[in-house]
């Protein structure tokens, strides 16, 4: 009872905590890393007291202290999987997959044709499960990272197409019509004004497809792979009741997923500075 009791107040000194913070963050950086952070310890604080108040079994829900512990002693086969599945398997897909994105989206912005006939296949395709496509992917490219290396470039490419055809159209047609004026190409036209006007479209979906990235390579192990990854640890350790393993390599996703993203919003603060967005 006295860890559910320390659990409620915690809780609720931590959120008067931070609702303050919110309240007088403005623009200090410091302020508003602090909010988000106070409320991950929360989090963890409390998960944690509630499951020694109830004496929830850890073949259930294990503590965040035994995840912990499990994490720190299995670093180096954490950091293996981490390997095979984001670096490998994951980034390979998303660099191929949202590169080609772009070039098919420059081509279909040139033929009116490919504009009508490709993105409804397009968005079929992306309404295929992934629970179908990575079988069939592993018995075309075989089990290690390239298979799904191949889900991922699947999952990426219509999202980041999609942004990217919306993008090359929201220039406005007086600012197209002064390109035509003075005598730019189509390429001319496309790189000083149509593609930086689509930036914002293309790093939204870069950021919907770095999400997916390492959801779909995760999901593409469960159907074959080689003795690591992700995927083969969490499919290996649900038939031992390794409950604490699988945490820390979800744990281990979240933080190398929420690393990517912040790194693709980072880029795209450099890129798209003038971006009502992103001006304080």
């Amino acid at each position: 009872m006295s860890w559910l009791i320390f659990a409620v107040v915690f809780w609720l000194v931590a959120w008067g905590v931070n609702s303050y913070a919110a309240r007088v963050a403005g623009r200090n950086r410091w302020v508003r890393l602090f909010v988000p952070t106070l409320f991950g310890i929360t989090v963890l604080v409390v998960w944690e007291a509630v499951i020694k108040g109830l004496q929830v079994s850890p073949i259930i829900l294990p503590p965040p202290s035994a995840i912990g512990a499990k994490l720190a002693s299995s670093l180096p086969v954490l950091w293996g999987d981490l390997v095979q599945t984001f670096f490998k398997g994951a980034l390979s897909g998303y660099l191929i997959g949202c590169g080609a994105a772009v070039l098919v989206a420059v081509a279909i912005d040139r033929s009116p044709f490919l504009q009508r006939g490709l993105l409804p296949v397009g968005n079929f395709v992306a309404a295929l499960p992934i629970v179908g496509i990575a079988p069939i992917m592993v018995m075309w490219f075989g089990f290690d990272w390239q298979s799904k290396a191949a889900v991922v470039v699947v999952m990426v490419f219509f999202p980041v197409l999609v942004n990217t055809v919306a993008g090359l159209s929201a220039s406005d047609r007086m600012q197209r019509d002064l390109m035509a004026t003075w005598g730019a190409s189509y390429w001319q036209g496309l790189w000083k004004l149509r593609l930086p006007a689509a930036m914002p479209f293309i790093f939204n979906g870069l950021k919907i497809a770095g999400t997916l990235a390492l959801i779909g390579a995760i999901v593409a192990e469960f159907f074959g792979s080689p003795t690591r990854g992700m995927g083969f640890r969490i499919t290996a350790e649900i038939g031992q009741l390794g409950l604490d393993m699988i945490w820390a390599e979800i744990a281990v996703a979240a933080l190398a997923g929420s690393a990517f993203y912040g790194l693709i919003a980072l880029i795209e603060r450099g890129v798209t500075f003038w971006h009502p967005s992103q001006r304080n």
